[in-house]
């Protein structure tokens, strides 16, 4: 009998005012992931803006900081296995959301003082 492979995904609000948000995707196999994509998102300007992402995307785990220009920013996970990097990309985005939003909001009002 073959192990199928389970999908998990699911959207947790970080703020109360329901403008701040992880998107959660994960393929296992077993009890081993074995692809996820971890995902801040913020409301800004109206639309839902990523601005962190960790993933396993070109076949390794890691870290994409989007700016506000378009510009993404690849940091590789040193993990044992996705699931240690599965779980240190949530950990990380609920407690550091904040501070990934207001270096986001601060790029932006830069280039808007660039761009006058």
């Amino acid at each position: 009998m073959t192990q199928s492979k389970k999908e998990i995904s699911f959207i947790y609000s970080l703020s109360e005012e329901y403008e701040d948000r992880l998107r959660v995707l994960a393929q296992k196999q077993k009890d081993q992931v074995s692809r996820f994509v971890v995902q801040y998102e913020a409301l800004i300007k109206g639309k839902w803006t990523p601005i962190v992402r960790y993933d396993t995307s070109h076949g390794f785990s890691h870290k994409d900081i989007i700016h506000c220009n378009g510009n993404v920013e690849k940091q590789p996970l040193y993990f044992q296995n996705f699931n240690m990097a599965f779980t240190f990309a949530i950990q990380d985005l609920k407690t550091s959301w904040k501070w990934y939003k207001m270096s986001y909001e601060r790029e932006m009002e830069d280039e808007e003082r660039a761009g006058d």
